[in-house]
């Protein structure tokens, strides 16, 4: 009898060559990772998920304490909590994203060898993971955007808000681009990883999340900041919730062209080093 198969696995020919329909065939798995970055993340902890909630609180506070009463930065008369937040969520979001994707191939080595399956399932169940740490702390902010707004306090929401759903798009596009490409590199030059997470934490002063971008005054600080493609993001999402920020479809364009060369840039690269992974590895 001629035997049939559902499934033929055979080498990619193409540096660009991303099979869409297999990796939606393997959406069950992606699920599957999905449910275990969650419960791994803090199995075995006392306090659980209320983590997801208390990096943030004390996050803030150290950024009000430290930016907003020694430093005395400006915060464009909105206030403190709600600025700080509003600029701490979305990094957290765009850093959890690249820090985790950024060690794909090495932390799962040993089931990468075992048996076949899309590699990009893995960095996208790690996008998706953290969705919902990012959805707990929106809903914190906008229980404190609630009580500043009823206290009175300059805030002034306006419809650019309705493009909250594409800035997460880029933020997590931003963070799989750089996470799956720094991945690729740090499989064989394992000293990569402790170069980028120094410079990640650098990345975040270069970035306006604890002041605003007006205290910047023009020349070329401004224009190394306004290069950084987080910061039009950031400066576009704290102008549509509090209504103050820097808003341009120019910046913003920019942040997501330099997204989409990114992800081809990490997908190219990706494909390139996962067909000898498990030898250098």
């Amino acid at each position: 009898m001629e035997k049939k198969y559902t499934i033929v696995i055979g080498p990619h020919h193409k540096l660009w060559s991303v099979d869409l329909k297999e990796i939606w065939r393997y959406r069950d798995l992606i699920q599957l990772f999905v449910k275990r970055n969650i419960v791994v993340q803090y199995k075995q902890t006392v306090l659980g998920p209320l983590w997801y909630i208390i990096q943030p609180v004390l996050t803030v506070i150290m950024n009000m304490v430290v930016f907003g009463g020694i430093a005395k930065m400006s915060t464009d008369s909105i206030p403190q909590p709600l600025f700080y937040m509003a600029g701490n969520i979305c990094w957290f979001y765009f850093s959890d994203c690249l820090n985790q994707t950024s060690s794909t191939f090495i932390s799962n080595q040993a089931m990468f060898g075992k048996v076949y399956f899309p590699r990009l399932v893995v960095p996208i169940a790690t996008v998706l993971s953290n969705l919902l740490r990012f959805g707990i702390q929106v809903a914190l902010f906008v229980v404190l955007y609630l009580y500043f707004f009823v206290k009175g306090a300059p805030i002034q929401p306006n419809w650019y808000i309705l493009l909250t759903p594409i800035f997460v798009v880029m933020l997590a596009g931003l963070g799989l681009g750089f996470g799956i490409l720094v991945s690729s590199m740090t499989t064989k030059y394992r000293d990569l990883t402790i170069l980028f997470t120094f410079i990640v934490q650098l990345w975040m002063y270069g970035t306006p999340i604890v002041y605003p971008l007006s205290m910047v005054p023009e020349g070329t600080l401004r224009t190394f900041i306004l290069a950084n493609p987080m910061t039009s993001i950031i400066e576009a999402f704290k102008y549509a919730t509090l209504g103050q920020g820097f808003f341009s479809w120019w910046a913003l364009g920019y942040s997501f062209v330099f997204m989409s060369i990114l992800l081809v840039l990490g997908v190219v690269v990706f494909n390139k080093v996962q067909r000898s992974f498990m030898d250098t590895v």
